[in-house]
């Protein structure tokens, strides 16, 4: 870590901020979004009334005595923040629990008739239909032609900035997908990155890939992943997805299996990528883990030790996302001038970035660079959406 003592961590307890936005205004928008997108119940709309209220007016609630992962979250600090405002704790751990209560609320745990429903898969399955990732899709055969370094690049951007298409995000910034995003990276390792997995044959490195976004950014995660394999610049994938339904847009096993299907259902150079990657999980060399550390409220520094030795192991961990960043780095208001390799040193092995900015986390600037965004944007360059990175600690 810095030598400099850490920041707080960031609560969303000031009025105008951005994290109080989020708990303000986006989970109350999220819960009135879930509730329109089923037929449910009425128990289940008095469970998403009383969160609602909870959310706004309320406190913090424990987990139900009975709920299979209560001794979980007690782990994680239900016991010292049950009772207190949801915007007095820290944003990432307030956060994440409000998508544990709301899995609660609509029955996802069950037993009940919407076990295992999950209430975003609508809007999930809505963006992979979309005629934007028809055009995307159809962009992989233009690419096809070109040398493999120039599809390398090409898909490691278009994983960069898929990140973009966050259904969360987009509820609290319905402009930020059409906004053009700028030319350049504000941090660009991509050079180390590359170096990192050079393309050979044949290849034992492994890259583990934790993922974000389903739908519009797993489609390009997985292309990703599919060069690499292909290319021998790894021989094995893991791909790290949320173990149940989190963040409203966050991957899923079960989309995974639904971006698959879009890629072998695609004409042309998709379909091809879709069967490669098919047989990739079926002869191991794409693998898919859902650990439960993945949904938890807590930073990546905490990391229970199981996964700490697999990413030790891997040639090279991508975390992708905003939030995936802020879990990285720590979710506090470092100055952007500190030294990102500084703030994940207890990371167990090299690990990469991919993220464009949708919150005010930030580590790794040059000074230069700061001034120069702080000049043209004030401080908007941080949560807008339209700036990006590729950070590399070795």
């Amino acid at each position: 870590m810095p030598d400099t003592p850490a920041p707080p961590v960031i609560v969303g307890d000031e009025p105008g901020s951005f994290p109080h936005g989020v708990l303000a205004e986006r989970h109350p928008a999220i819960i009135r979004q879930v509730r329109d997108a089923f037929p449910y119940d009425p128990p289940v709309h008095r469970a998403l009334d009383a969160l609602l209220e909870s959310c706004t007016q309320g406190v913090i609630e424990p987990l139900p005595a009975d709920a299979h992962d209560r001794d979980r979250w007690r782990s994680w600090g239900l016991d010292t923040y049950a009772g207190r405002s949801w915007f007095e704790v820290p944003w990432l751990w307030s956060e994440s629990y409000f998508y544990r209560r709301l899995l609660h609320a609509v029955g996802y745990f069950g037993p009940g008739p919407w076990q295992g429903i999950d209430p975003f898969r609508p809007f999930k399955l809505a963006e992979l239909d979309a005629p934007e990732t028809d055009e995307e899709l159809a962009a992989l055969d233009h690419l096809a032609s070109r040398p493999a370094a120039e599809q390398a690049h090409a898909l490691l951007h278009g994983s960069l900035w898929g990140n973009r298409a966050d259904l969360g995000f987009r509820l609290s910034d319905a402009g930020a997908e059409g906004r053009a995003a700028v030319p350049g990276l504000v941090a660009d390792d991509s050079d180390v990155l590359w170096s990192l997995l050079p393309a050979s044959r044949p290849s034992g490195r492994t890259l583990c890939l934790v993922a974000d976004n389903a739908g519009r950014e797993l489609i390009p995660d997985l292309l990703l992943a599919a060069h690499l394999l292909a290319h021998g610049r790894v021989g094995r994938v893991v791909l790290h997805v949320k173990p149940y339904p989190y963040y409203v847009s966050d991957a899923t096993t079960a989309d995974v299996v639904d971006a698959l299907r879009r890629l072998t259902a695609a004409p042309g150079e998709a379909a091809a990528h879709g069967r490669r990657l098919w047989a990739a999980m079926a002869d191991g060399s794409l693998t898919v883990r859902a650990h439960p550390f993945a949904a938890a409220p807590l930073p990546w520094a905490e990391m229970p030790d199981d996964l700490r030795a697999e990413f030790a192991a891997a040639t090279l961990t991508i975390v992708k996302g905003d939030l995936n960043y802020r879990r990285l780095v720590g979710d506090r208001p470092w100055p952007p001038t500190t030294g990102f390799a500084d703030v994940t040193a207890f990371f167990p092995g090299p690990v990469a970035a991919l993220r464009t900015l949708k919150s005010d986390v930030i580590t790794g600037l040059s000074a230069d660079t700061e001034a120069a965004l702080v000049t043209a944007e004030g401080q908007r360059w941080r949560t807008g959406g339209t700036h990006a990175l590729i950070q590399v600690r070795t």
